[in-house]
């Protein structure tokens, strides 16, 4: 399997680049976070995976280990294929995403196009327990929809916290993510959260 693949950037269209390494053109269906750190002429890291069919070998590229380990997750679920798979991924961030599964957020799940509403409600019922708090917090992420709620560190610690006081992990992102910025430490953060969760009852 092709882990990753690093090489010069010969052609970048709407939905794909062509990394060339070694005298070789690869064509690397990739996503739009990808595609934007993509500069023709310039080398470029990509995390990848080849998905091996009876008529055809797809290389698929993403910027980071994250959206490689969602589009993973995406895949196992069932009637999700490679290409729905990469469509929600550029459509929605990693985090954005995974704030999506959590909260059961349907209308989120069916930005991507080709999605409907079976799918996307299949989608939330097998990746629910499979979400990672740092895919929560927006950990690796450089778009700015992930961006926006930060990287990990001590709002992970809050979600964590939240969660082993039995709080679901959709509850404990939303509530950490309306007091972020307001605390730097995460117990400070993790009381300001409880706080806010209490004014919902």
């Amino acid at each position: 399997m092709i882990a990753t693949l690093e090489g010069t950037v010969s052609q970048k269209g709407a939905d794909f680049l062509i990394l060339t390494t070694g005298g070789v053109g690869f064509f690397v269906n990739a996503t739009t976070a990808a595609l934007k750190k993509a500069r023709v002429g310039e080398t470029l890291l990509l995390h990848t995976k080849l998905v091996v069919r009876e008529d055809a070998f797809d290389l698929f590229g993403f910027c980071d280990r994250e959206e490689k380990e969602m589009f993973d997750k995406l895949t196992a679920v069932s009637g999700v294929g490679p290409r729905t798979a990469l469509a929600l991924l550029s459509a929605l961030s990693v985090h954005d995403l995974a704030l999506a599964v959590v909260t059961g957020d349907v209308k989120a799940i069916r930005k991507a196009p080709g999605i409907g509403a079976k799918t996307a409600q299949r989608l939330l019922l097998e990746l629910k327990d499979k979400v990672s708090n740092e895919e929560l917090v927006g950990a690796g992420v450089t778009s700015q929809a992930g961006a926006d709620f930060g990287s990990a560190g001590p709002e992970g610690d809050a979600i964590e916290a939240l969660c082993a006081l039995g709080y679901t992990q959709g509850e404990a992102a939303q509530a950490v993510a309306s007091v972020r910025g307001q605390a730097t430490d995460g117990a400070e953060l993790t009381r300001l959260a409880l706080r806010a969760l209490s004014r919902l009852k």
